[in-house]
């Protein structure tokens, strides 16, 4: 008898390097799926549709939010990006983990739509360190480094509305104790109690 699949949701800060961690993760664990998003924007030059995003009409999207089928959504300009209950749910029920990298408004819906979400943070090493990681992207003028400083100062405060926190001193130390993580929380009994009860 499998387990059930545990919905991880990842957020941080521009420049706590947490993409560079979920990429990480997935390619160390094959039983962990990334989480798929619908969008209202065309695709890209080779974006595919059920890979990179659910590309959806407008109208398809707003049934969706008219029906409660998103675990969150956002609009971001004229389009709306979203992730579809299905999706996840589904995937959490075949016994795989999905992975949401997300930021804290949509993390805290997923949080508010399944208590089980494990909400973990990547912090920075420290705020010299991040601020050094946003400059030394290199792509950012001054005053957009320094409205992606202010933004990840207002985020950490954020933090404390999370489950765990991860400091990202390198990428393999932060991606372990997130694997960390997930391995107790697999353990934990509420998740273990049927499995059990087969057993004995």
């Amino acid at each position: 008898m499998s387990k059930k699949g545990l919905l991880i949701v990842i957020s941080g800060p521009s420049g706590a390097g947490k993409g560079t961690i979920c990429k990480e993760l997935l390619n160390r664990n094959k039983n962990i799926k990334l989480s798929i998003s619908a969008t209202t924007r065309p695709p890209r030059k080779g974006e595919v549709d059920g890979e990179n995003y659910f590309f959806t009409k407008k109208e398809e999207f707003e049934e969706m939010i008219k029906n409660d089928t998103l675990l969150e959504y956002a609009k971001v300009y004229d389009n709306y990006y979203g992730t579809p209950e299905e999706y996840v749910i589904k995937n959490l029920e075949n016994g795989s983990n999905v992975l949401l990298e997300i930021d804290i408004v949509g993390a805290l819906k997923v949080k508010a739509k399944y208590e089980e979400a494990i909400l973990i943070f990547i912090l920075p090493p420290s705020l010299e360190e991040l601020k050094n990681r946003i400059v030394g992207r290199g792509t950012e003028s001054e005053e957009d480094i320094k409205k992606r400083y202010g933004s990840a100062l207002d985020e950490i405060e954020q933090a404390i509305k999370y489950d765990y926190a991860v400091i990202n001193y390198d990428v393999k130390r932060a991606t372990d104790d997130i694997e960390a993580i997930i391995r107790a929380e697999g353990c934990k009994m509420m998740r273990m109690d049927k499995i059990i009860k087969k057993i004995f």
